[in-house]
Formats: structure tokens, sequence, C-alpha cells
């Protein structure tokens, strides 16, 4: 079963992600992150927007080695053959990556990347809540094996796919041009943690 939800819910975000740059263009997702920043500017303050802003930025740059498109740092040395070739790379490369859709594909990921940002910075203030919701499920499965009380698989399938959806979700839900308030960051932690927590209370332990 948790196999099952895990694959469905990963075929369903790859699914949304290639479609999502052929169904909307790279302004919307430009519009959305701007109107989300103003946002954070607003319920966060300026301090904490720039920070989030500043990882954005940091993110983007160490991914930006992977990308497909050659840097023109890396262009071979300037004799007249390395220059035609390199002229006529750069005139393919145009012509495969400069259409609206691989726009869209990065404007998406800007927008991805920065909701990334923003929920890192809620981690600081959750993290304490999130270990000891997973410290308290690890003390009652102790104690579960202690007075021989049997665990219960269906309940740990459950609250494990549980915590797989959420996750997911929460991935699908950085992708989408649709508005979300600063607030939704800060409950997928604590969701995630108190599912995590009650698969883990339901284990099997020996002894």
């Amino acid at each position: 079963m948790i196999r099952f939800v895990s694959t469905a819910s990963l075929l369903a975000l790859l699914v949304l992600v290639l479609y999502l740059p052929s169904a909307c263009p790279p302004e919307r997702f430009i519009n959305q992150l701007r109107t989300e920043h103003e946002l954070t500017v607003d319920f966060w303050g300026h301090d904490h927007a720039m920070r989030i802003l500043s990882r954005m930025l940091d993110l983007q740059a160490t991914a930006q080695p992977a990308s497909p498109v050659p840097s023109p740092a890396n262009a071979p040395a300037p004799n007249p053959v390395d220059l035609a070739v390199a002229k006529q790379m750069s005139e393919v490369n145009t012509r495969l990556f400069n259409n609206p859709y691989f726009r869209s594909i990065d404007t998406l990921l800007a927008l991805a990347i920065y909701r990334f940002s923003a929920f890192v910075e809620w981690l600081p203030f959750l993290l304490v809540f999130m270990v000891a919701a997973l410290f308290d499920g690890f003390l009652l499965r102790i104690i579960k094996s202690k007075e021989f009380l049997q665990h219960n698989p269906e309940m740990y399938a459950l609250h494990a796919c549980a915590a797989i959806v959420t996750v997911c979700a929460t991935v699908v839900a950085f992708v989408l041009p649709v508005m979300l308030p600063p607030l939704v960051f800060s409950i997928v932690p604590v969701v995630v943690s108190v599912f995590a927590s009650r698969a883990l209370a339901n284990f099997h332990r020996r002894g």
C-alpha cells in the first residue's frame, strides 16, 4: 500500500510539473512570485523577506550548473573553427530552449524555489515540536512492546501513507501558480511530524 501511494503521488507530481508549463505562460509564474513576495514582506517583515529572497537566489545559482543549456563561460578557446562550432551550437540552443514552454519551466522552478525558501524559514520555529512529536511516537512504540500490546500494521500503513501524501501534496503546491498564504508552509511540518509520530508508534518492535 505504501509503495502504491508513493508511486502514484510521484507520477502525479511528474505529470503536473510537465503539464503546467504548457498551460501557463511564464508571466503567470513571475506575477505569482512577485505577489507572494509582497505578502511575505507584509507577514514576515522586510528582513525575513529579503533573507528568503536571498536564499532563493543562492539555490538558483547552485542549481545553474545542472542546466542543459551550456554556459558561455564554458566556451572553447577562440579560434576560427571553435568559434564557428560555438556559433552553430548557440543557434541550436536558442531554437531549442528559447520557447514559451522552457521559459515557463524556468519561471515555474523559480516560483518553486522561492516557496521552498519560505518553507525553510519556518523550520527553526517548528523544529522543537517536530522532534517532540517523533520522540513521543518512539516512546509509545517502546511502551507498547514492553507491555506486550499489539502493534497495528493498518494504522502504521495509514499514517505512513498520509505523511507521504502530505509531502507530495506540498511539493505539488510549490509549483501551482495559485495564491498560497505564508501560514500554509507552517502547517506542513506539523502535519507530517504528527503522521510520522503515529506511524512510528505503530511500527512493529521486537523485545
